[in-house]
């Protein structure tokens, strides 16, 4: 099956067809920098850092670019009450985001420029629009005329009355029309500001994205990327605006992940009442709780277009689901003395052995399944069902073969194939790039004599029939949640969790 994928311009998978054959430019709106990210802002990154690196694994040549708001209400706002400039509050909160997307594995972003670096190609942008009759100038400010596109509003399918209706739009006596929104927006004492040919002032946020988006990867974007809370007013007016500029299309496929619930509730970004919740949804918070795999692990379990699910419960549910890899890990360094974080598997389906299995193989049908979810509009839930599936057949068949206790030479080399194939898959969602953090003091010297201290007593006990307290000794554990792990020859493991 070739990739097909949701857009949202047609409602409808299509097939996926780019502007230059074997390349893909994809831009992501990045985040408006005046506070610390929270988990709502990694998203769409980890989303799409996935989309790029499947697309990189089908043979594209993917340039992908996220862009940072670093002029705004907001900043401006929130600058002023921290007794700071806009530009030193834009710099801090950018590198609290990036080092966020790192800790998270996002690592596939070409380009973040930042809207304040791009003056120049907004306000060409802008006289552009002027010359053309769909903006105007008012008193310092340049507005987009809505009225003169005449398909306004066919992203979100809607008439602009609809639209305006069901958003919250800046409201300006300046206005020919109330949907018409702002391109420049003259500066006021004290705010940041640049000259134009309209007076000292700054841009507006939709212009950025256009600016951005067409200098670093051309007039047509093959995908453009965002939560689905964008779509309008910022993305309907991102596309208005740049194709009254350049008369071609602005983007091939819109794609719009679902927005994060807890309780069921949006994470928003704007509510007063939201601020309690957002602070506990810190990333730097839950990532000093939670390995940073369980959290782009939970980002992943869902399709990208549906809501995800955020709580502690289901944090825990993933790190349960964690473990179990981990343990499979220890066992196929046992029975090989490889380790599967050093396993070099190839990043593009050209180069795997996977696909030349064959139908005989019980490893092969894992494969093709996942390919087969991620090309269906990239399901990274189902992609990852499909990993649980493999790790299950992978213990029964070591389980079968008895691999750990000295099993034929053939059947560790079959086991090893099928340990590859998941190293090649799971490396596409960007998962296992390094062992996890020690739990425990597994290297404390104390704790470690102290463990085999008891594991020594249970044994001992079990040899004389003692099996209450065998029993005893391990249900204590595992209320202090530490797990004993039986090993074939007699030796016992132990692991926190």
């Amino acid at each position: 099956m070739a990739l097909r994928v949701y857009n949202t311009l047609t409602r409808q998978k299509e097939p996926f067809q780019t502007v230059q054959p074997g390349r893909v430019g994809m831009y992501v709106c990045g985040p408006t920098v005046y506070k610390p990210s929270h988990v709502g802002h990694m998203v769409g990154p980890v989303i799409f850092d996935t989309v790029k690196r499947f697309l990189t694994y089908l043979g594209y040549q993917v340039t992908w670019v996220v862009n940072i708001t670093d002029v705004d209400d907001k900043l401006i706002v929130e600058a002023s009450k921290q007794n700071t400039t806009v530009s030193a509050l834009a710099e801090r909160v950018t590198a609290d985001y990036c080092k966020n997307l790192e800790r998270l594995g996002v690592t596939g972003i070409d380009h973040m420029p930042r809207a304040t670096h791009y003056i120049g190609e907004i306000v060409g942008i802008i006289q552009g629009l002027i010359e053309k009759g769909y903006a105007y100038p008012a008193g310092g400010d340049v507005y987009f005329d809505i009225s003169r596109d005449d398909d306004y509003g066919k992203l979100c399918n809607r008439d602009p009355e609809q639209l305006e209706a069901g958003a919250r739009i800046e409201v300006s006596e300046k206005k020919r029309n109330p949907g018409d929104f702002a391109l420049w927006k003259g500066a006021k004492p004290g705010e940041p500001q640049w000259d134009s040919p309209w007076g000292p002032g700054r841009p507006g946020w939709h212009i950025e994205c256009s600016a951005m988006s067409m200098k670093l990867l051309g007039v047509t974007l093959d995908i453009h990327g965002g939560g689905l809370d964008l779509q309008f007013p910022h993305h309907e007016n991102e596309l208005a605006q740049s194709e009254s500029f350049s008369d071609a299309p602005f983007v091939r496929y819109w794609m719009h992940n679902g927005l994060m619930r807890i309780e069921g509730e949006k994470v928003s970004k704007t509510r007063e009442e939201e601020q309690k919740k957002k602070a506990i949804l810190g990333v730097s918070e839950v990532l000093q709780k939670n390995e940073p795999e369980t959290l782009r692990l939970l980002l992943l379990n869902t399709h990208y277009r549906s809501p995800i699910e955020y709580g502690e419960n289901r944090l825990n549910e993933v790190r349960r689901s964690l473990e179990g890899f981990y343990r499979f890990f220890e066992r196929y360094q046992r029975v090989t003395g490889n380790s599967f974080y050093e396993l070099q598997a190839p990043t593009t389906r050209a180069q795997s052995p996977s696909r030349d299995l064959g139908e005989t193989s019980p490893w092969f049908a894992s494969w093709r399944s996942f390919v087969e979810h991620m090309e269906d509009d990239f399901n990274s839930g189902g992609a990852i069902g499909v990993l649980y599936e493999l790790l299950n057949r992978l213990n029964r068949f070591a389980d079968e073969k008895k691999i750990e206790a000295g099993g034929a030479a053939v059947d560790v080399e079959e086991f090893s194939r099928g340990v590859f194939v998941l190293r090649e898959l799971s490396q596409i969602l960007g998962l296992f790039r390094e062992p996890p953090a020690a739990k425990c003091g597994g290297n404390d010297q104390l704790v470690a004599g102290l463990m085999q201290l008891l594991i020594d007593l249970r044994n001992e006990a079990r040899k004389a029939k003692n099996f209450a307290l065998g029993d005893q000794i391990r249900k204590r554990l595992a209320e202090l949640n530490i797990t004993l792990e039986d090993r074939p020859g007699g030796k016992t493991d132990w692991r926190l969790g």
